[in-house]
């Protein structure tokens, strides 16, 4: 028997690193799959958008750094003129992948009559109608996950909340209960789910349909963050309600991956104590508002706490989201985003705080020794660098599944708290004395020493989830045999004489 040719598994990432980084790990890793003597078992595409391509800086290195035998295309640009000005980011992303449909179906063909074939296609969470295509041309379709099983199953489970309620999510008396998850308040869902008269609802609901065409889900979590939720689901899709979920992660990069980041910051995390510094750090698309931003730099200052905060311009427009696809800039005359804290406020902190504009390298900081806690929008790439560091969040949930995820940490993994127990002031602000009291109870009280510990539970289970025998690592050598069988079926039947 000569060797079987590598499979060729085909990855689509939707725009916006939060996607594009976890996408290309998980191209990484099914290339290193197997690689063992017989040569490389896998080839992978990795397909990105141009649309919102300003916001590609964050990424465009990750892309650069990934070995050769992974290829990556880009899909041509979507017009998106006739979309309202306000129309909402998750409108916007939705829109762009329906609309590249023709163009992802032309190049799928064509991988598909190259000689290495298409073992399967993996589009992400926003990439459900990718899967219709997939299926036309009879090649295996799996959704990767960038987020947790948690936010996974209310998703799954949209259409089924949509037909049984007829008020706003919101307003449901009693909590979402979905088996092995945390309960959920209807406030507590995805962004868009909030409002259904906003175009995004019917979206999301459609999406939460399309996730059944798929053969399985590949998720990036892991066994010891959501035990319950993958028995649960595992014992669901037994029984054919769902398809098969493989808890797969955690996918943490090794380095920060910005060559633009800016490190005179650990140069100052040097010069602190052990566990003394506070990170604050919104993500890569996350906003506050002025008067937000104001009560923050003003608890942060009377906690008396070290901290690292990593400072972007503030949005008054109600979108928490408003630099995720690289917009965000001030509304002032303002030319840096240290503009808008209170005057004084870093001449008064000096001695114990640090307030940057330019990118962190989050990865690298958050594993500092001086680094103590993490304030953080909850975005689940930053909370598994958080649990991979073995550092205790205070969760600050903005937009998109970050509430959940801030329930779920808070509330059942243990690794977070929440100011004013997650509720907020007038106009859902959050005041100066709640920021100092939630920052001061993470850095040096008992609740925050009890999610240390935990922190550091999760990050030593992690580190074992990859291990030859452990969970993540068993979950992805199933999906990747599911892969490598697709292809040889694949292989024997263009080897058959016509």
């Amino acid at each position: 028997m000569g060797t079987e040719p590598a499979a060729h598994v085909v990855l689509l990432a939707s725009p916006g690193a939060g996607h594009v980084l976890p996408m290309a790990e998980l191209a990484r890793r099914v290339v290193a799959h197997g690689g063992g003597d017989g040569g490389a078992e896998f080839t992978a595409t990795l397909v990105t958008y141009a649309n919102f391509s300003s916001a590609s800086h964050h990424y465009s290195s990750t892309l650069a750094s990934l070995p050769p035998s992974v290829s990556t295309a880009v899909l041509p640009e979507m017009p998106l003129g006739d979309l309202p000005a306000d129309a909402r980011v998750e409108t916007r992303i939705f829109t762009v992948v329906k609309r590249a449909l023709p163009h992802l179906r032309d190049l799928l063909r064509s991988l598909l009559a190259s000689p290495a074939g298409v073992a399967a296609f993996v589009p992400d969470l926003f990439g459900a109608w990718a899967l219709e295509v997939s299926a036309e041309l009879g090649v295996p379709g799996y959704v990767f996950c960038t987020t947790n099983l948690t936010t996974l199953h209310s998703l799954v489970y949209m259409p089924q909340l949509d037909e049984t309620t007829a008020s706003e999510f919101r307003d449901l008396p009693e909590p979402i209960r979905l088996p092995g998850c945390v309960p959920l308040r209807g406030a507590d869902l995805i962004d868009p789910a909030q409002d259904r008269s906003n175009p995004a609802y019917s979206l999301v609901v459609e999406v939460g349909r399309k996730y059944l065409l798929a053969d399985g889900f590949v998720v990036n979590t892991f066994d010891a963050m959501e035990h319950d939720a993958i028995a649960a689901f595992s014992s669901l899709s037994h029984d054919g309600v769902y398809p098969p979920a493989y808890a797969v992660g955690p996918f943490v990069r090794t380095c920060s991956g910005s060559e633009a980041a800016d490190r005179s910051c650990l140069r100052w995390l040097d010069e602190q104590p052990d566990r003394s510094v506070l990170y604050v750090c919104f993500g890569s698309g996350g906003t506050l508002s002025t008067e937000q931003m104001a009560e923050l730099a003003a608890g942060l200052e009377a906690s008396r706490q070290r901290f690292l905060w990593m400072v972007r311009f503030p949005s008054d427009k109600g979108d928490h989201s408003a630099s995720y696809l690289g917009g965000g800039r001030g509304h002032g005359h303002e030319d840096s985003p240290l503009g808008y804290l209170p005057e004084g406020f870093v001449e008064r902190t000096r001695g114990t705080g640090l307030a940057v504009t330019e990118w962190t390298p989050q990865v690298e900081v958050l594993n500092h020794r001086a680094v103590g806690g993490f304030l953080s929008h909850c975005g689940w790439n930053s909370m598994l660098e958080a649990v991979a560091a073995g550092v205790p969040t205070l969760a600050w949930p903005l937009h998109a599944e970050q509430r959940i995820n801030a329930v779920m940490l808070s509330e059942q993994v243990g690794l977070a708290l929440r100011p004013g127990a997650g509720g907020k002031g007038k106009d859902g602000v959050v005041p100066r004395e709640e920021v100092a009291a939630a920052v001061t109870e993470l850095m040096v009280g008992e609740k925050g020493a009890a999610a240390r510990r935990r922190a550091r539970e999760l990050r030593d289970a992690a580190a074992e989830a990859w291990v030859p025998d452990g969970p993540s690592r068993k979950a992805f050598e199933a999906v990747a045999g599911k892969w490598k069988k697709a292809a040889s079926a694949r292989a024997q039947a263009c080897a058959l004489p016509g």
